[in-house]
Formats: structure tokens, sequence, C-alpha cells
């Protein structure tokens, strides 16, 4: 057999093997996507869905400030949150990378993502118990005479972005100590001949060298975070709605589905922005 057979019999089998993929795929994301894109330029009249193309769903939502503002809300949130777990999530994988005996780092990260081992659901349960007005932080600070009045900690954004980055620093550690232990140390020498502190080098070799790892984490938090429906709902109350609150109501109070869409559509419009600006610093692998 030539070699340019071999290459098309290999061809043919790699095909084989991802044409099951490719299918799911196709029918479970393509397909539905397709239609989701459709159904977002018809029109909900009374009970009926009319299959007219209009750009009003659209429209609306830059017109009713309601829907804009659950996206803006929805950027705030994801932002602050974003911003809070990287800084707590690189001292922490900093010190398991480099300070924790090797013998010991696998434990340390099985600890750190112990919590994912719980249910999404449970855990933002959990955290309203904690956060609660009759909750462990407002008793323990009653206890003791630091506060007078319990504090609003939950049904409010506070409580929301408290869940969230307890959920994301954990990611977060994962992503940046895997970039961390990629880190050659000569770099560190190197940079330490030519006369830099401890705080140049870190800032002007290991920060730089281990942005991909940040940045990988931080978008992940990024989409994780602004499509999440569950954590707003149960720890942030109905005070102050997130755009996936709003199309959830979309679906389950108006039955409109055409809006819902709509609103889909845009929150994977933000997604793929924030994915273009991340583009770059996208990759765990050193070059």
């Amino acid at each position: 057999m030539t070699a340019t057979a071999l290459e098309r019999a290999e061809r043919r089998k790699a095909w084989a093997f991802a044409l099951p993929g490719l299918l799911w795929t196709a029918l479970f994301f393509l397909v539905p996507f397709a239609y989701m894109v459709a159904i977002s330029f018809w029109t909900r009249q009374g009970r009926e869905i009319v299959a007219t193309w209009t750009l009003d769903n659209y429209v609306a939502f830059f017109q009713k400030a309601h829907f804009f503002k659950g996206l803006v809300v929805s950027l705030e949130i994801t932002a602050t949150v974003t911003v809070i777990s990287v800084l707590l999530a690189y001292p922490l994988a900093w010190i398991i990378a480099e300070r924790v005996p090797k013998k010991w780092q696998r434990f340390a990260l099985v600890m750190a993502i112990l919590p994912f081992w719980t249910s999404y659901v449970v855990r933002s349960y959990s955290w309203l118990l904690v956060l609660s007005k009759g909750g462990v932080v407002n008793q323990t600070l009653l206890s003791i005479g630091i506060i007078a009045e319990p504090l609003e900690l939950s049904a409010n954004r506070t409580g929301t972005v408290i869940g969230f980055v307890h959920f994301f620093v954990m990611l977060l550690t994962l992503t940046i100590y895997a970039n961390l232990i990629q880190l050659s140390p000569n770099y560190r020498r190197a940079a330490a001949d030519l006369g830099a502190n401890a705080f140049q080098t870190f800032w002007h070799v290991v920060l730089p060298l281990t942005l991909p790892g940040i940045m990988v984490g931080a978008f992940l938090t990024f989409v994780l975070c602004i499509g999440d429906y569950i954590t707003p709902q149960i720890l942030g109350g109905n005070n102050e709605l997130v755009l996936p609150q709003v199309i959830m109501l979309q679906l389950g109070r108006r039955a409109d589905f055409p809006m819902a869409a709509a609103l889909s559509l845009v929150l994977m419009a933000v997604v793929t922005l924030a994915y273009i600006a991340c583009a770059r610093w996208l990759k765990m692998e050193r070059t």
C-alpha cells in the first residue's frame, strides 16, 4: 500500500471515529440553535407564536429598561466576581505550587476542589443558611458585639457575589496552578542574575508568563457566571434581576419564547465578544 493510500485510510478512520460526536453535536446543538435563532425573529401575539420575520424582539431589548438593565446587572456582578476570584485564587495557587511540598500538592488540590463534589444547588442553599439574618455570620458577629443589627448579606447582590466567588475561586486556582507548575525555575534564576528583586521578578517574569492560566480561569468564570440562573435566584432574591432570570421569566410566566430566544442570543453575543477579547491568552501550554 502506498503512502497516499495509507493517509487516505487513516483519514477515513479518523472521520469514522469523529462521526458519532459530529452527529450528536449537529442533532443536539446546531439544529436547536438554528431553531432558536429563527424563533428569535418571530413574535408572540396573544397566546400564539406567529412566524413573521421581524426585529421587534431585539428592538424591545434596547427600548424596555428592565431587559437592558438585566444585562448591565449581569455584567456588573460577573466583573466583580471575576476580579475578586482572581485576586483570591492567585495567592492560593501560588502557595500550593511553591510552598506546599510536592508530595502534598495533590492532596491540597483535592481539598481545594472539595466543594465541587456537592451539588451546585445544595451549595447555594448552604450559603443562604450561612448569610441569612439568623445565619452563622450574623449570629457570630452579634454574639461578640461587633454589630448591633443583623447585616443584609443575602437576598441582594452581596449574597450573589459571595456565593459565586466561593464557587469560582476553586476553578481559578486550578487553572493558575496548572500554569505555575509549568514555569521553569530558570526564569527566576535568570532574573535574579540580572539583578531583579523578588517583586520585580514576579511582576516582570512570573505574572506575564502565568497570564494564560489567569485568563483561561477568568474566561471560564465569566462564561459560567454570566449565564447562571440558580445562584442569583437563591442568594440574590428577586430585587435585582440578572439577564438569565429575565429570560426565565419570559419562559415561565409569559410563555414568550421569541423574546426569550432573542435575549439568549444577546447573552451569547456578549460571551462571544468576551472570547474574542481573551482569545490570545486562552491557552494552557507554554510555547
